[in-house]
């Protein structure tokens, strides 16, 4: 945990008590004493450094000192990903939100598992938990939003055109495009990445006339 994630609304006059996981983490990680300074940041707001007022055994109470960080600019603003079996959805929400990915698009394609929009995780829409262990592990505090579509179709042809007109870089991941560059791609960037088994000609052909660049880290499947 390299920032310590608060929400607005559980802070009464610049104070939050922690129990639960979180108040755990500082008593058994971070071990503070009282007096010490903890790096803080508020859901969507900004990050800044707490005193610790109090410790006792069931968590902690902390004194915020001040907010005046902004989060640090994120390479890849739009994520469009095919939709993974669930155990790997946890893993993606939790990096996407570490990486600073303001939206993060969870599309069908040829080769997704229809079963995959069934699993409770997806049709229930419960992933704050995974995105707050990202901002933790990312520093940051800027939730992305996730949307879910369920037909590659409509996405691709009503709103992928729209998503990649924002972002100056485009970029699409296929172990068959040009060798990757990152120095060659100028923020704001959106990326899209494929399922298991890879996109199809058709759905590679969609991102292609929505300007995306073909591009690859090498010829494993990753």
């Amino acid at each position: 945990m390299n920032l310590i994630i608060l929400h607005q609304e559980e802070i009464r006059k610049q104070v939050v008590a922690l129990s639960g996981r979180r108040g755990g983490h500082v008593r058994k990680v971070l071990r503070p004493k009282t007096g010490d300074l903890l790096r803080v940041g508020v859901v969507n707001g900004r990050r800044g450094l707490a005193r610790v007022a109090r410790l006792d055994k069931d968590g902690v109470t902390l004194e915020l000192v001040r907010l005046d960080e902004d989060d640090p600019p994120a390479g890849v603003r739009t994520l469009v990903a095919a939709l993974p079996r669930p155990i790997m959805l946890r893993r993606v929400l939790a990096q996407a939100a570490a990486f600073g990915v303001t939206q993060l698009h969870l599309v069908n394609a040829a080769r997704v598992e229809k079963s995959f929009f069934s699993a409770s995780l997806v049709r229930e829409r419960q992933w704050q938990e995974f995105l707050v262990q990202g901002l933790e592990q990312g520093g940051r505090t800027r939730m992305p939003e996730v949307l879910v579509h369920e037909r590659f179709r409509p996405f691709a042809e009503d709103l992928l055109p729209r998503l990649a007109a924002s972002c100056r870089a485009r970029i699409l991941a296929h172990p068959r495009g040009e060798r990757l560059r990152a120095s060659a791609f100028t923020p704001p960037v959106i990326a899209a990445v494929g399922p298991e088994g890879g996109w199809n000609d058709f759905e590679i052909g969609r991102f292609l006339q929505a300007g995306f660049t073909s591009v690859s880290m090498g010829p494993t499947i990753m």
